[in-house]
């Protein structure tokens, strides 16, 4: 996924990144906010963000406005643009569950333990169902967006990456996507996304002029 990186705490992140031993892995955490803004509101002549601005949290905590299971982001590519923002280009790897935060320094660090992939019961097969699902989500959805498919495109065989590039590719909000990766195995994770895209494609196909179909007038993202 693209990121543009343009906040003055994110750009230092990737600066302290980049400064790092040339074979030294780049990645850094990515957490969804339960109450927040994802950009910190702007306050002329008060200073760059703090680690903080844009959490909606009383307490100080920042555990409080955040989603407790995230993604480890490998960064592939980076360009420094003229005006000190940068454009990266990072692929998902590891989740990782967020133990403690550390709102010291100008970005938010934290304690993270790594979550174990696991296949679950029957991914297998949930997997072939998943994917005719999928395939027919994706036709009611480009029925309510007056567009066409583009050809048929391969899916990845392997259950566990199917699975997540099901839920990065359609459109649910942040709340589902989030109870998606945070499912305990592949197989769960394949059931839950089973129903939600036989319930969604009903959805499109009785009723196309919801105004939620809105949502699909933009290009798949994974964000």
């Amino acid at each position: 996924m693209p990121l543009n990186v343009f906040e003055e705490r994110y750009r230092r992140l990737v600066a302290d990144l980049l400064a790092g031993p040339e074979d030294r892995p780049r990645r850094f955490g990515v957490l969804a906010i339960r109450d927040g803004r994802e950009v910190a509101p702007v306050r002329p002549g008060e200073g760059p963000a703090g680690p903080l601005d844009g959490l909606g949290t009383v307490t100080g905590d920042p555990l409080e406005a955040m989603h407790h299971i995230g993604c480890v982001a490998d960064i592939a590519s980076v360009q420094e643009q003229p005006d000190g923002r940068y454009e990266l280009l990072v692929t998902g790897t590891t989740r990782f569950r967020l133990r403690s935060a550390d709102t010291g320094g100008p970005y938010l660090t934290g304690e993270i333990e790594p979550i174990e992939e696991v296949p679950g019961e029957g991914a297998g097969a949930l997997a072939a169902g998943v994917e005719r699902a999928f395939r027919a989500y994706q036709k009611r959805l480009a029925g309510a967006r007056e567009a066409s498919t583009v050809g048929r495109q391969d899916l990845p065989d392997d259950p566990q990456v199917l699975s997540y590039l099901v839920a990065a590719a359609s459109v649910f909000d942040t709340p589902v996507k989030q109870r998606l990766l945070a499912c305990p195995d592949t197989a769960q994770r394949l059931t839950a996304e089973l129903e939600l895209l036989r319930r969604e494609t009903a959805v499109l196909s009785w009723l196309p002029s919801l105004p939620a179909v809105d949502l699909t007038r933009q290009a798949f993202s994974p964000n």
